[in-house]
């Protein structure tokens, strides 16, 4: 049971997003910067995510979802955008 309770933890959070679409491949990059009043001004991990569909129609959103997806293991509708949809900087909330 401990196991299944740090899982749950890990997927209840949010974190930013800086979307590459147009790539050559797709991947998932951890960075960590400064973050103007999102962490209370603290370094936060920033996920550069770099996919090959274009911002049209919402198709990069769909495919940053997938490989979020993929990277943090989990399935692709417990994650949701929670601000930036037409932006490249994004929150995403991953939780239950």
């Amino acid at each position: 049971m401990p196991k299944l309770k740090r899982t749950v933890e890990i997927l209840n959070m949010k974190i930013i997003v800086k979307a590459k679409p147009n790539a050559r491949e797709e991947k998932v990059v951890r960075v960590s910067q400064p973050t103007l009043g999102l962490a209370g001004g603290r370094e936060q991990d920033i996920y550069e995510v770099s996919v090959k569909e274009p911002p049209i129609n919402d198709k990069a959103n769909v495919a940053i979802i997938r490989v979020l997806a993929k990277h943090f293991k989990v399935a692709p509708s417990l994650i949701q955008i929670v601000a930036g949809r037409r932006a490249k900087r994004k929150i995403f909330d991953i939780g239950l």
